[in-house]
């Protein structure tokens, strides 16, 4: 089973060396851009979400508009 976890910075460093102190869990650091990535996912699976249900598809829309200005702006 896999878990994504969103820890604190300041907390980070404690938490992985407790993870990797159990020999049953394998713990790795994600880049940045591989947090990134999934991020967007996320933000798209939401908009996904509320574009079966409209009942919260003004909030995801103004997410994915976000999705699509960080795009445009890594393409500058």
């Amino acid at each position: 089973m896999k878990v994504l976890l969103d820890i604190r910075e300041d907390k980070a460093a404690f938490i992985m060396e407790l993870l990797q102190n159990f020999e049953f869990v394998k713990a790795e650091q994600l880049t940045p851009h591989e947090a990134e990535v999934l991020e967007e996912l996320e933000d798209i699976r939401l908009y996904d979400e509320a574009k079966k249900g409209k009942q919260e598809f003004i909030v995801a829309e103004e997410a994915f508009r976000e999705i699509e200005k960080k795009r445009e702006q890594k393409q500058e």
